[in-house]
């Protein structure tokens, strides 16, 4: 005779299944709220306290820890079957489990001592058992595939690769399981765990890394990670990296905006009542720079914007949405990877070193505290150019200065060695670009280590300046922004980025 046990806490799709089953000559084993769907179906099983003799205890903390329930997982078959006859094991053939939800009650701030309860003990041990011993026994853990088992069974039947399917799929839910729970326990006192486990999963492999000799892949399911793209070429390991930078950026606006990035680093950003004029402004920005980039939008792409993106070679765009006509305009560039726009879904940065890892966290909400430390104080449109100029500082590798007005960027200075390096490369692209930076704003990403910044921010035409603050030379600046009559703000906060 054939057994299966099936025992799960997610119970979509489990009626059907063992309406099946027992069509297919099975006999069923359940325990608990399982067996009791299932009977009340009218489908014959088994309590597995009666096949086990031995009654659930401890409030159902003991029911499958049984050698009657082990035995017949981890069985093996030809080798094993005098002990199994002589202890009565029979062979259990298909088990079905999925396990108790900690991840998710993990998430509604419950006390320890109930969060506790939905550490699932029995499922993990069973599903082990029955992955190790693949050979001749089938495990389904994800309800997703019992119509895949279905066609199987129905066609020849499992073979030995599918049951390794099957079982490897086991292993990487206990890793992620475990990983979740060791998390939260090491996580009760530190913000931090001592010890920290991630997992990813819907690897695929991409054609090469940063460069083609380096192999790569993308793992993720949601957010950026998850995306593919509606035309054009499949994303590269770069065309992740960007997106990700450029829709980061996008997120810090409520107005309608338009960004466009360039290895890793924003080269136009703009605000606008439309979404063409954004577009086109972030794009004058620095044109030589934007051409084969990433543009990240926060509005519906329409026929116009459309016929701007298919204007020029971009690698990617994405957006919320995109009008029927947009979508066809954009097809004559049939290598623009065209993406949707995700939800949020941010997880700790997680960046792998020699030897180990480093892992941040960015609070939701930062609080800056701004402070006009200079005599003259900062016009309403040179506060509304310094909000700007701010956010696109965030997202900009340091050093990182950046020149803008009210609307839109003007200038970007990113990853030098030192500041003023950057405030000098920021005024030599305005100057090619013909970007007047007359009466500009400028912010920097940390405090400014001498006035040598500031003085070549005021010879670009800068009149206000923004910056976190703390140099134990903030007084020569201080001092050298009310000689320039330049408004200054600290804000206390630094944005390093590497």
């Amino acid at each position: 005779m054939k057994y299966a046990l099936l025992s799960v806490w997610d119970k979509t799709g489990i009626v059907e299944f063992a309406q099946f089953l027992v069509s297919k000559g099975y006999s069923l084993l359940s325990s608990g709220g399982t067996a009791k769907a299932i009977a009340q179906a009218g489908i014959p099983v088994t309590e597995v306290s009666d096949y086990t003799g031995a009654p659930e205890m401890m409030d159902g903390r003991v029911k499958t820890l049984h050698p009657k329930i082990h035995g017949g997982l981890l069985g093996r078959r030809g080798i094993d079957d005098k002990v199994m006859a002589e202890r009565g094991i029979e062979c259990i053939d298909i088990l079905a489990v999925n396990l108790y939800p900690f991840e998710e009650m993990s998430k509604k701030n419950l006390p320890l001592n109930e969060l506790i309860e939905y550490v699932d003990i029995g499922g993990p041990a069973m599903i082990r058992a029955a992955a190790k011993n693949f050979k001749d026994v089938a495990v389904v853990i994800d309800p997703a595939d019992y119509t895949g088992i279905m066609y199987k069974i129905n066609n020849g039947g499992l073979s030995e690769k599918d049951r390794l399917v099957l079982a490897r799929k086991v292993f990487a839910r206990m890793s992620a399981y475990d990983g979740a729970i060791s998390n939260y326990l090491y996580g009760l006192d530190n913000e931090l765990p001592e010890v920290y486990s991630v997992q990813f999963k819907n690897g695929r492999k991409l054609r090469y890394g940063e460069n083609p000799h380096q192999k790569a892949a993308v793992y993720g399911t949601t957010g950026i990670a998850g995306q593919i793209p509606l035309q054009g070429k499949e994303m590269s390991y770069n065309n992740y990296l960007d997106v990700d930078a450029a829709v980061g950026l996008l997120r810090e606006f409520d107005e309608t905006a338009a960004v466009i990035v360039k290895h890793n680093n924003p080269c136009g950003v703009a605000l606008g009542d439309t979404l063409l004029a954004a577009y086109l402004r972030a794009r004058d920005v620095d044109p030589i720079s934007a051409y084969g980039g990433i543009v990240a939008l926060n509005r519906e792409v329409g026929e116009d914007v459309a016929k701007e993106l298919a204007s020029t070679f971009i690698e990617v765009v994405i957006a919320p949405s995109y009008t029927e006509k947009a979508r066809e305009i954009m097809k004559v560039k049939e290598n623009m990877r065209v993406l949707i726009l995700p939800e949020e879904k941010p997880v700790e940065s997680l960046r792998t070193i020699d030897g180990g890892a480093l892992v941040q966290i960015t609070p939701k909400e930062i609080h800056e505290e701004w402070k006009v430390v200079s005599e003259r104080e900062p016009t309403a449109a040179e506060v509304a150019g310094m909000k700007l100029a701010m956010k696109i500082c965030k997202h900009t590798k340091s050093n990182a200065i950046v020149y803008a007005n009210e609307r839109s960027a003007l200038a970007i200075g990113a990853g030098q060695m030192n500041r003023v390096n950057s405030a000098q490369i920021a005024a030599l692209k305005a100057k090619e670009t013909n970007n007047s930076l007359k009466g500009s704003v400028v912010a920097s990403d940390a405090f400014l280590p001498f006035a040598d910044t500031l003085e070549a921010a005021v010879a670009a035409g800068a009149t206000a300046l923004l910056q976190p603050g703390g140099s134990i030379r903030d007084a020569e600046v201080i001092e050298c922004a009310n000689k320039n009559n330049v408004a200054m703000v600290f804000t206390g906060v630094r944005y390093f980025r590497h």
